[in-house]
Formats: structure tokens, C-alpha cells, sequence
């Protein structure tokens, strides 16, 4: 089984979405109208929950916060 096929550990990366929009002083609400993708799914990614993401996704969410990927998506360590 590769990393990937594991649901029992983490994925390794963290969604800095949460401290972007307080930087910026915007919503998720906010967020998700730019964006076009819907609260729960940004509340998904926001909480680590994610599993995958688009680029078009990705790309549209970097736009709207002005940041890069590297930004948004960090690698934490692993235990």
C-alpha cells in the first residue's frame, strides 16, 4: 500500500487557508463567492480534511488571496 492509499495517517500538508483570510480581513463567505466553490468544500480544505484539490481550484483560491500555492499548502512534519 502507498502513502497515498493510507486513511490512517495525515497527509502530511496543512491548508493555511484560515490564517490567509484573517490576514486579509475576508470571509469564507466572502472567499467562496470570488471562487465559485461552495463554503462546505472551502471548510473542508480550511480544516485539513481535504483529500484532493483541483488546479482550477487551487488556482482560483491563490488568485483571490494574491499567494501563491506555497502559501496556501505547507508540509508539516510527519510523526
Amino acid at each position: 500500500m502507498s502513502p497515498a492509499d493510507s486513511d490512517d495517517e495525515a497527509t502530511g500538508i496543512h491548508c493555511r487557508l484560515d490564517e490567509l483570510l484573517a490576514d486579509r480581513g475576508m470571509t469564507l463567505t466572502e472567499l467562496s463567492a470570488r471562487v465559485g466553490v461552495s463554503i462546505v468544500n472551502l471548510s473542508v480544505l480550511k480544516n485539513d480534511r481535504a483529500r484532493a484539490i483541483r488546479y482550477s481550484t487551487l488556482r482560483a483560491i491563490c488568485d483571490a488571496l494574491d499567494c501563491e500555492v506555497g502559501d496556501l499548502l505547507v508540509r508539516t512534519p510527519r510523526p
